[in-house]
């Protein structure tokens, strides 16, 4: 029974993160029309935020109709199913906290490939920023729109909203960078440049 209820858990906060999580594989494997179609809900900055109410949600939902053909719909059938309660509710916030505070951080460091050819290259610069993300789980975000722009040659991504960005200036200026579109939606600042950090 708690293995269920640990799985159901699971279940109810996986569902709301499928469109991250599709939008994800899409960037993965360039399946452009996905990521235009998931990529404007996900701007939307209180997005995470929406999703973890909903999973929540779906948990009390489950779990209202068990204490209720359990007929323990009451404070004393709460009481008497608090660790069937805890687990459901438990696994549910695991699953959202694993979600945006390792996984899509992880995925966003997916895309930071390149660093070996970037630092060899003597015209690559850096850009070091800090964005003004709600939360980690915007980071692939940031990461999929840097890794599309033409010059920019890896992407490194440090929690919780820090970005490196190598760049090639003959093609791409460190003005182009902080106009891109993305930091419209979440602004930049610039923490260092060139050849000095100054976090």
């Amino acid at each position: 029974m708690k293995n269920r209820n640990a799985f159901k858990g699971m279940i109810y906060g996986l569902i709301p993160h499928i469109g991250c999580i599709v939008f994800i594989l899409a960037a993965v494997f360039g399946a452009t029309i996905l990521m235009q179609f998931f990529k404007p809900i996900l701007m939307n900055r209180n997005i995470f935020y929406y999703l973890i109410l909903i999973s929540l949600g779906f948990a009390t939902l489950s779990s209202f109709f068990y204490l209720k053909k359990n007929k323990k719909l009451s404070w004393k059938g709460i009481r008497d199913k608090k660790g069937y309660l805890f687990i459901m509710y438990g696994s549910t916030v695991g699953i959202n906290i694993l979600l945006f505070f390792f996984i899509f951080p992880l995925i966003a460091n997916f895309w930071g490939t390149g660093f070996v050819s970037a630092l060899d290259n003597e015209n690559t610069s850096f850009l070091h920023i800090t964005s003004k993300i709600p939360c980690p789980g915007h980071a692939p975000l940031i990461s999929d729109e840097l890794k599309t722009t033409d010059g920019i040659e890896a992407v490194e991504y440090s929690f919780p909203n820090k970005f490196m960005i190598y760049y090639n200036p003959s093609l791409i200026s460190k003005e182009d960078i902080l106009q891109l579109s993305i930091f419209g939606e979440f602004p930049a600042e610039v923490l260092g440049e060139g050849g000095t950090l100054n976090e």
